[in-house]
């Protein structure tokens, strides 16, 4: 599935962003193309004006200037005296350019009102007509020179234009695709980055379903087990089973509560009720709570505070607390018999930071991240029915809430210590 959606994604992504390239290449084709063409016809009208301009000023004409005049300027000129043509034939004897100079000619008479064979004229200046043919620019020019009148027809080839507009289409089309393809890799890399933290969220997501469906599956065998006994148990028995059938429910509970607690926090739904907590105090508590719990299972619960008071700390007390009681029972759980296990706290520049330390078996370092995750437990405690492997997780959970850290690392000796930084406000 995931696969399928990185394929059509990155699809998209490329046609989104690649219809948009185009787009933007095509409009900047579109106005480098129109600047080529006028930068073309300014200088063919530049280059006409002053080849006319030249004729104006002259009454002998060579054959050497017109020659010179084409060369430089990169056009054809063919110059009438009257109907007469000058030097026709020994510079344009080619039939495909006698075409193009009446083709000119013919224009200018029915589509510019300049018409070059209509003989003497009663003009005193020059008129001149620029005009488009197909692959030329073309100028017409009727001259009035001494009681006559001196006809030009001046052409530039299109040719030059044409192939700088062809290498520029050549060059857009080569930068678009390599652009296209571009962002086709960057696409699937882009979209396979975004997709990565969907798929791990969904085996996460199967992951938890799998084992809370395990762990829900064992109560309710026992459940069922027990009361199925309790049909055929004797009188005396049947209190038995009904016993355990009940601390099976209560366990039951305590797993579906740990599973809407985290639901809470994934849907931020999980609201804290914040006051100024005084952090000695609400350490002395937890405590005192958990000192004859210690006692009774042969381990010895300790709390060390600073001399100096702890800053008050703006913090919701209870899921502190409770923050507090996950590490306590953990630490309860690992810890051997004549274990001890250290309450302290620190603080610090901005934050005060709580400990629970102990020194039991200790978190290899392969487990100090995971030990967060949910469901997971380390293989000493397995069998342990009153732990789920959810503790943790909504320890940091707390910790989170409350823009601190929660972390584990080594009980110098042996053992582990859990820090809950908080910030102080």
């Amino acid at each position: 599935m995931f696969r399928k959606l990185h394929i059509h994604m990155t699809l998209f992504s490329t046609f989104i962003t690649g219809t948009i390239l185009v787009l933007l290449a095509s409009a900047c084709l579109i106005i480098t193309e129109s600047n080529i063409r006028q930068k073309h016809y300014t200088v063919f009208t530049n280059n006409a004006y002053s080849c006319v301009s030249h004729l104006e000023s002259q009454n002998v004409l060579s054959h050497r200037w017109i020659q010179q005049a084409e060369s430089n300027y990169g056009i054809d000129m063919q110059i009438y005296d009257g109907n007469t043509p000058l030097f026709f034939e020994q510079l344009h004897g080619q039939d495909n350019m006698r075409k193009i100079f009446d083709l000119a000619k013919k224009e200018s008479a029915e589509n510019h009102g300049l018409n070059l064979d209509s003989g003497q004229t009663s003009q005193t200046l020059s008129k001149i007509v620029m005009f488009q043919l197909p692959g030329y620019y073309a100028c017409t020019a009727r001259i009035p020179k001494n009681g006559g009148v001196l006809n030009t027809v001046l052409l530039y080839s299109l040719d030059a234009q044409s192939g700088q507009i062809k290498t520029i289409r050549i060059a857009f089309l080569v930068a678009v695709i390599a652009a296209v393809s571009a962002l086709a890799v960057f696409s699937w890399f882009f979209t396979r980055k975004m997709i990565r933290p969907l798929e791990k969220s969904r085996k996460e997501q199967n992951a938890f379903i799998a084992a809370a469906s395990h762990e829900l599956r064992s109560p309710l065998t026992v459940i069922q087990t027990s009361l199925s006994a309790v049909s055929y148990a004797d009188p005396e028995q049947t209190e038995h089973f009904i016993s355990i059938s009940l601390d099976e429910c209560k366990r039951m509970s305590r797993l579906i509560q740990d599973m809407l607690s985290l639901s809470r926090s994934d849907n931020h739904t999980w609201v804290l009720d914040c006051t100024s907590c005084e952090i000695d105090t609400l350490l002395l508590d937890v405590y005192e709570k958990y000192e004859q719990t210690a006692r009774h299972k042969k381990k010895q619960l300790l709390i060390e505070l600073p001399e100096d008071s702890l800053p008050v700390c703006f913090c919701d007390s209870l899921k502190i607390s409770q923050a507090l009681a996950i590490l306590i029972d953990n630490a309860l759980a690992y810890v051997p018999e004549g274990g001890m296990i250290r309450l302290s706290a620190r603080q610090e520049a901005a934050s005060v930071s709580l400990f629970v330390a102990d020194n039991g078996p200790g978190i290899p370092d392969s487990e100090k991240e995971a030990v967060f995750q949910r469901f997971y437990r380390s293989d000493t405690s397995r069998n342990d029915k009153q732990h789920f492997g959810l503790g943790l997780c909504i320890a940091k959970e707390i910790a989170l809430l409350h823009h601190g850290t929660l972390s584990v690392s080594d009980t110098p000796g042996g053992g582990a210590t859990f820090q809950l930084k908080l910030p102080v406000h």
